[in-house]
C-alpha cells in the first residue's frame, strides 16, 4: 500500500514543477504533521524528530515546515483517491484564504466574556467553560458562514457539555438570558421529577450569515454519555436530508457537525461505529464534519492514560478522510480550516475530522481543582492569558472597547433572567410533529387498522410477483406460492406475511417505512424476505418498492454489526419523521445490550427528560427454544423497570393478527411512543400463532387476549407469548377443560380494565397463575404479580417460573426440554 501511494504521489504532483521542490515537499506532506506546533501551553505533543525531515534544509524546506509543520498539521497522504490527495495539497500549499479578523476578535471576546460573567456570578457552578478552547466559536462562525453561502437550509449539532452553553449562545444566537434563566433556576415545579441540567438540553436557533441567508441550527438533546450522541445527529440529518427529497437532493440542504471530546473519541467505541456510518448506503449522510474540542485531559487522565497513539484521532485514519491538526490559539489558521472542511465536504460529500488542539482553563468542571492531579500544568495555565487578549495583541487592536460592550450585554441578559418566572424553552419543534401528541394515553388516540380485500390482494400480488426472468430460490418461490394462498384465505397469515401486508398496506396510504437491523432483509429466522435474490446473478428486487407509483418510500436495510450506533441512528431518524414507520431488529432480542445506553437515555427517557417524542419500533425476538443464554431473552423485565408516565409501550403479540394490528396502530395513530416489541422465533410459522386473514381485513390490535375456547374454568393462566402457545397445544392434548389461558399482549401502559374483564369471565377460578418462561427475577414478573393481585383481589394469585438464575436459561438443549416440561405441567395443575 504505501508503495503504491509513493508511485501514485510522485507521478501526479510533479506535473512539470521542479522535482528537488517535490521531493521535499512529498516527504512534509507525509510526516510533517509530527513535528507541528499544536499545543499552545507546549505541554504535550512535542515535535517528533524525523530523519527524513530534519535532513532536509533550504528554501523549499522552509516553505514546506511553514505549510506542514507550522501550526496546522495535515493527514491526508493516506487517502487512496488522488483527486483528494490533489485538491487538499493545492489548497493547503496555496495562497492563504483572507480572513475577517475584527469578527474573529469580536467572536472570541463574546465567547470569553461569556465565560467571565458566569465565573464571577455564578462561583462553584458547573458549566463546562469552553475557555481554553475559545476559538471553536469562529470555526463555528465561519463554518455556518458557508454553510449559507452554499445555501444550506439547516445544520445538526452534536456536542457534550464542554463549551456547550457558549455555542447555544454565540453561534446558535439565542438569548443568553434563557441561558442564565437555567443558573437562576426560575420555576422549578416545572420540571419536578423529570427536566435535565442546563448543559444536556437541546437547542433551536437561526444563525444569519454574512450574507444574509439564515441556516436553522439543531442542537441535540444528549446525555452524559458523550459520544452516544453521534449516531442520534447522524439519522436526525438522515431524516431531515429526506424531507427536501430522498437520496442526493437533500444532501447539501442539511449536514451535521459532530463535536467531540478528545478522551470521548478515542475510548468511546460508539465513535468508531459512527464512522463506519460514513460510506454505508443505509446510513450515509454525503459527509459529516467532526471536530475534537482536545484539550488534552479527560477530567483528570493523561493522554497516554486514555490512547494508545499520538493523536486521538488515529482511530479515524482507517477511513479515507482528511484529518487536520490545528492550534486553537492560531484564530487564523482555524478560521481557514474551518472553510476547507466544509469545501471538501462539499467536493467530495466525504467526512473531514478536525482535531482542535487547546487546553482547559479549570478543572473538569468549575467546582473541582486540577491542581491536585497536574499541578506543572495547571501552574502554566494559570499564567496564560485569554486566547482574545492573545489575538488582540497580534492583530494590534484595541480589546476593551468591545469587552466592555459584551459585558454590558450579558449583565443585561442576567437581569432579565432574574425576573423571569417561566423557565424558558431552548427548542422549538419542526411544523411535522404539530399534528402528534405525547404525555398520557386517551382511549380517542385509537384509529381503524383493518385492510380491505382489495388492500389484501394488491399486496400479496405484488410481493409475490418478479420482473422477467428473475431467478427465484426454489424454497422462496415455494414461500411466494403459500402467501398467495394466504391473502386467499387456503392457508392461515403466518407473521412474515403479516408484516408483508402491514408494511404492503401502510406504504399504499404513501406512508414512509424504514426497517434495519443485521440480517434484516432476510430476517434472522428465514421470515421476511423483504428483498429477493437472483441466484444466478444476484441482482436485488424489492418487491414492496413496486405496489404503486404514489406509495411511500420503502428501506430495509442490513447494518453494520452494530447495536448501539444502529439504534441511536433509527432513534435519531424517528424524531425527525414522525410519519413514518421507523424500526430496528435485533438479531436476538438479548442483543440489544449492546444498545443499552440508547435505550436508557434516548427511548424510554427521551420525554421526560427532554420532551422529545419517538414512534420508533424496537423488534426483539424472545422466547425459550434451547438455544442458550444470549439466544432466548430479550430482558423484558429491563423495559418493565422503566416504564412510567406512558412514556413507551411494551408489547409481545401472540399471533399473527395481533402483530399486524399492532404495526398499523403504531404508525395510524398520532400518539407517539417508542414500542418495544418482543416478537417470536420458533413460534413464527406455528399453526396456533397463525391468524386467519379474516382477523387481517377485520379487528383491530387487543391488548388482552381473553380465552375463547374453556367458558367457566377452574384456574387461570396469564402469560404473554410463547409459553401461552405451549400450555394451549398441551392443555388441548391432555383435554383439560379447568385451565383459561389470558394473553397478555400489552403489558405498557398497563390495560387493566381489559385483564380485569379477561378474569371476570371467569368468577369460578379458585387461583391465577403468572406464568412465564423467563427465571423469578427476570420476565415481567415482579412487574404483573403486584398488579395481578390488585385485580384478582381475593382470588390467590400464584407464579410459575424459573428458579432466579444469574444467566438468562441454560445453555443444554435437554436441560432446556426437562425446565419447560415442568413449567408447563405446573401451570396446567400438573395434571
Amino acid at each position: 500500500m504505501a508503495s503504491q501511494t509513493q508511485e501514485l504521489s510522485s507521478t501526479e504532483l510533479q506535473n512539470g514543477t521542479n522535482p528537488e521542490r517535490e521531493r521535499i515537499f512529498d516527504a512534509f506532506r507525509r510526516w510533517g504533521y509530527l513535528q507541528a506546533s499544536l499545543d499552545p501551553i507546549g505541554y504535550a505533543l512535542k515535535p517528533v524528530r524525523l530523519p527524513e525531515l530534519d535532513e532536509l534544509t533550504g528554501p523549499y524546506a522552509d516553505e514546506a515546515r511553514q505549510v506542514y509543520a507550522g501550526t496546522v498539521a495535515a493527514e491526508f497522504m493516506h487517502i487512496l483517491d488522488p483527486e483528494k490527495r490533489r485538491f487538499l495539497q493545492e489548497r493547503l500549499e496555496g495562497d492563504p484564504t483572507p480572513v475577517n479578523r475584527q469578527r474573529t476578535l469580536d467572536l472570541l471576546v463574546k465567547a470569553d466574556e461569556f465565560e467571565n460573567v458566569i465565573q464571577s456570578r455564578y462561583l462553584g457552578t458547573k458549566r463546562f467553560s469552553s475557555e481554553g478552547l475559545t476559538s471553536l466559536i469562529p470555526f463555528l462562525d465561519e463554518l455556518m458562514n458557508c454553510a449559507a453561502d452554499r445555501e444550506a437550509k439547516q445544520v445538526v449539532l452534536a456536542m457534550s457539555h464542554r463549551g456547550r452553553l457558549n455555542v447555544i449562545v454565540n453561534i446558535m444566537q439565542r438569548d443568553p438570558s434563557e441561558i442564565f434563566a437555567k443558573f437562576e433556576d426560575v420555576d422549578p415545579r416545572s420540571v419536578l421529577g423529570g427536566g435535565d441540567v442546563k448543559y444536556h438540553i437541546g437547542a433551536t436557533g437561526m444563525f444569519t450569515g454574512h450574507n444574509g441567508k439564515q441556516v436553522k441550527m439543531h442542537l441535540v438533546s444528549n446525555p452524559s454519555h458523550l459520544e452516544v450522541v453521534d449516531p442520534v445527529a447522524v439519522g436526525r440529518t438522515r431524516a431531515k436530508q429526506n424531507h427536501f427529497g430522498f437520496g442526493k437532493e437533500g444532501v447539501d440542504k442539511v449536514f451535521p457537525v459532530l463535536i467531540h471530546g478528545d478522551s470521548a473519541f478515542a475510548g468511546q467505541g460508539v465513535v468508531a461505529e459512527t464512522l463506519g456510518f460514513a460510506n454505508v448506503k443505509a446510513y450515509a449522510v454525503g459527509g459529516t464534519i467532526h471536530i475534537i474540542a482536545n484539550n488534552l485531559i479527560g477530567f483528570t487522565t493523561e493522554p497516554f492514560e486514555y490512547n494508545s497513539s499520538r493523536f486521538t484521532t488515529d482511530l479515524a485514519k482507517r477511513l479515507d478522510v482528511p484529518i487536520f491538526h490545528v492550534n486553537a490559539e492560531d484564530p487564523d489558521a482555524v478560521v481557514r480550516i474551518a472553510k476547507l472542511a466544509i469545501d471538501y465536504r462539499y467536493r467530495f460529500h466525504n467526512d473531514v475530522v478536525v482535531d482542535l488542539i487547546g487546553y482547559r482553563r479549570h478543572g473538569h468542571s468549575e467546582v473541582d481543582d486540577p491542581t491536585i492531579t497536574q499541578p506543572v500544568r495547571y501552574a502554566k495555565i494559570k499564567d496564560h492569558a485569554p486566547l482574545s487578549q492573545i489575538y488582540a495583541q497580534q492583530i494590534g487592536a484595541d480589546i476593551a472597547p468591545l469587552a466592555e460592550k459584551a459585558k454590558a450585554e450579558y449583565s443585561d441578559a442576567q437581569r432579565r433572567a432574574k425576573s423571569m418566572k417561566k423557565m424558558p424553552v431552548f427548542a422549538t419543534h419542526p411544523t411535522y410533529w404539530e399534528r402528534y401528541q405525547g404525555g398520557a394515553y386517551k382511549p380517542e388516540y385509537e384509529v381503524p387498522t383493518a385492510i380491505s380485500n382489495e388492500v389484501v390482494a394488491h399486496v400479496a400480488k405484488t410481493i409475490s410477483s418478479t420482473p422477467e426472468n428473475f431467478a427465484v430460490h426454489p424454497k422462496i418461490q415455494k414461500l411466494l406460492e403459500q402467501r398467495l394462498e394466504m391473502a386467499q384465505g387456503k392457508r392461515p397469515v403466518d407473521y412474515g406475511m403479516a408484516e408483508a401486508l402491514a408494511f404492503g398496506a401502510m406504504l399504499m396510504q404513501g406512508i414512509h417505512v424504514r426497517l434495519s437491523g443485521q440480517d434484516t432483509q432476510r430476517g434472522t429466522f428465514n421470515h421476511r424476505h423483504d428483498v429477493l435474490v437472483d441466484i444466478n446473478t444476484e441482482q436485488e428486487y424489492f418487491p414492496l418498492q413496486h405496489l404503486t407509483p404514489d406509495q411511500g418510500k420503502f428501506e430495509v436495510y442490513n447494518s453494520t454489526l452494530s447495536e448501539i450506533a444502529v439504534l441511536g441512528f433509527e432513534y435519531g431518524y424517528s424524531r425527525d419523521f414522525p410519519e413514518a414507520f421507523v424500526g430496528w431488529e435485533a438479531q436476538f432480542g438479548d442483543f440489544a445490550n449492546g444498545a443499552q445506553i440508547i435505550i436508557d437515555q434516548f427511548v424510554m427517557a427521551g420525554e421526560d427528560k427532554w420532551g422529545l417524542l419517538s414512534g420508533l419500533v424496537m423488534l426483539l425476538p424472545h422466547g425459550y427454544e434451547g438455544q442458550g443464554p444470549e439466544h432466548s431473552s430479550a430482558r423484558i423485565e429491563r423495559y418493565l423497570q422503566l416504564c412510567a408516565r406512558d412514556n413507551v409501550q411494551a408489547c409481545q403479540p401472540s399471533n399473527a393478527a395481533q402483530y399486524f394490528h399492532l404495526m398499523r396502530r403504531q404508525v395510524l395513530r398520532t400518539w407517539r411512543k417508542p414500542l418495544i416489541c418482543f416478537t417470536p422465533k420458533s413460534m413464527l410459522r406455528h399453526p396456533d400463532a397463525s391468524s386467519p386473514i379474516s382477523d387481517i381485513t377485520g379487528g383491530h390490535f387487543f391488548p388482552v387476549l381473553p380465552e375463547t375456547e374453556i367458558q367457566d374454568a377452574k384456574r387461570i393462566v396469564v402469560c404473554t407469548g410463547k409459553i401461552g402457545r405451549e400450555i394451549r397445544m398441551e392443555r388441548k392434548k391432555r383435554k383439560n377443560t379447568e385451565t383459561a389461558v389470558v394473553f397478555m399482549e400489552q403489558l405498557y401502559p398497563f390495560p387493566e380494565q381489559e385483564l380485569a374483564a379477561a378474569l371476570n369471565a371467569h368468577p369460578n377460578a379458585h387461583e391465577i397463575l403468572w406464568v412465564q418462561e423467563e427465571p423469578a427475577n427476570m420476565g415481567a414478573l415482579s412487574f404483573m404479580v403486584p398488579r395481578l393481585k390488585r385485580i384478582a383481589k381475593e382470588r390467590p394469585v400464584l407464579t410459575v417460573k424459573r428458579s432466579a438464575s444469574a444467566s438468562p436459561s441454560t445453555g443444554s438443549a435437554k436441560a432446556h426440554e426437562m425446565e419447560q416440561k415442568t413449567v408447563i405441567d405446573l401451570a396446567l395443575g400438573g395434571k
